[in-house]
């Protein structure tokens, strides 16, 4: 347990007491909703989206587009992405008409000093995860008090009970599609005729970074390919804070 001092305990307890209340009024809210109430409240020059512009990013880039296209969009390019990947964040960039897309890079200098062979990801995938995705994502969300993510109940796991609002650290975290299924988001890609990742035609149905992403095979669950035989779900970006 980290230690905190008065100010922070009380900020972080403040935090939780926001999130409850949101996830509250929030429940049962479409994912348009959500987008617009916290924009409304947090404000955009304080808000942020998280995307992987992976399997199914479009349709909640599409959502936070539609609502407000100005909103800061954070693409961690962890040096290890499919090409493919790449080239879908530029087309969705253009299609959806984002205005604040930055690509945020893991430290040369971490880099250099954990993982200079490049084969972190076979010895250590946590520590990879860590200096590529964790380290670079809390220093981009620095400026924020709030950011969406993609994540869906009916992925399972520690998502299937996810809350729509959370409190992360001393940030909320928004899950506008928490309540969205499969269904739900295929209805979407038809109507806004949103193009699918390049990769999904390969039977890569989580994309994640090229070391770690394997096709799944027919009636696995859709995020068997990440970290396959590993022992691992989740890179570490949404694993609650402790305090």
């Amino acid at each position: 347990m980290t230690f905190l001092d008065t100010t922070q305990r009380a900020s972080l307890l403040s935090v939780e007491a926001a999130a409850a209340g949101f996830d509250r009024e929030l429940a049962n809210a479409t994912p348009a909703e959500i987008v617009e109430s916290a924009l409304r409240v947090i404000g955009r020059e304080k808000l942020a989206v998280v995307s992987s512009f992976g399997s199914e990013s479009a349709a909640l880039l599409k959502i936070v587009g539609d609502v407000d296209p100005a909103i800061p969009v954070v693409f961690l390019d962890t040096g290890w992405l499919f090409q493919e990947t790449l080239e879908y964040r530029d087309q969705l960039t253009q299609l959806l008409g984002l205005r604040d897309v930055r690509s945020i890079k893991p430290l040369d200098a971490a880099l250099q000093r954990d993982d200079p062979d490049h084969a972190l990801w076979s010895s250590d995938p946590d520590a990879c995860c860590r200096i590529r995705k964790v380290e670079p994502l809390a220093h981009a969300l620095e400026p924020f008090s709030a950011w969406f993510n993609g994540r869906k109940r009916f992925q399972g796991g520690e998502r299937a009970a996810m809350a729509v609002v959370e409190a992360d650290g001393t940030r909320l975290k928004f899950n506008p599609l928490a309540n969205a299924t499969a269904a739900d988001l295929k209805a979407l890609y038809i109507s806004a005729k949103l193009p699918p990742h390049p990769l999904l035609a390969s039977g890569f149905t989580s994309i994640g970074c090229i070391p770690c992403t394997t096709r799944t095979k027919a009636g696995e669950d859709p995020r068997a390919g990440r970290w396959r035989h590993r022992g691992k779900t989740e890179c570490g970006i949404h694993v609650a804070k402790v305090s």
